[in-house]
C-alpha cells in the first residue's frame, strides 16, 4: 500500500509564506513524479506543480516566480514552497505520486490565504 502524509497546510495573510509537505511511505514500487494539485468543491483537480524524480519541474503559470516545487528522493518527499501568497491561491492542495501508471493522492490540505 502507499500512503501520502501532507501537513504544512493552514491560514496565513495574503503576502505571506507557507511550504506544503508531502511524505510518501509505504510499498512504492515506482515513483516518476510527484506534486501538488489544487481542487475546489465542484471543480476539477488541476496541477499547481509537479517534479520528476530526476528534477525536472513543471510550475503552471499562475503560481510561476511565486511557487517552488522540490523533492527529497531519499524520503520519498515532495515539497511546495509558497511565497507572496494571494487570496485567489486559497484552495484545498492534494498530494500526488504518479507511479508511471497509476496515480495516488494524500488526503488534501486546506490553504486560506484571507486578511
Amino acid at each position: 500500500q502507499v500512503q501520502l502524509v501532507e501537513s504544512g497546510g493552514g491560514s496565513v495573510h495574503p503576502g505571506g509564506s507557507m511550504r506544503l509537505s508531502c511524505a510518501a511511505s509505504g510499498t512504492i514500487p515506482s515513483i516518476t513524479a510527484m506534486g501538488w494539485y489544487r481542487q475546489s468543491p465542484g471543480k476539477q483537480r488541476e496541477l499547481v506543480a509537479a517534479i520528476t524524480t530526476g528534477g525536472a519541474t513543471t510550475v503552471e503559470d499562475y503560481v510561476k516566480g511565486r511557487f517552488t516545487v522540490s523533492r527529497d528522493n531519499t524520503k520519498n518527499t515532495v515539497y511546495l514552497q509558497m511565497n507572496t501568497l494571494k487570496p485567489e491561491d486559497t484552495d484545498v492542495y492534494y498530494c500526488n505520486l504518479d507511479s508511471g501508471y497509476l496515480d495516488y493522492w494524500g488526503q488534501g490540505t486546506q490553504v486560506t490565504v484571507s486578511s
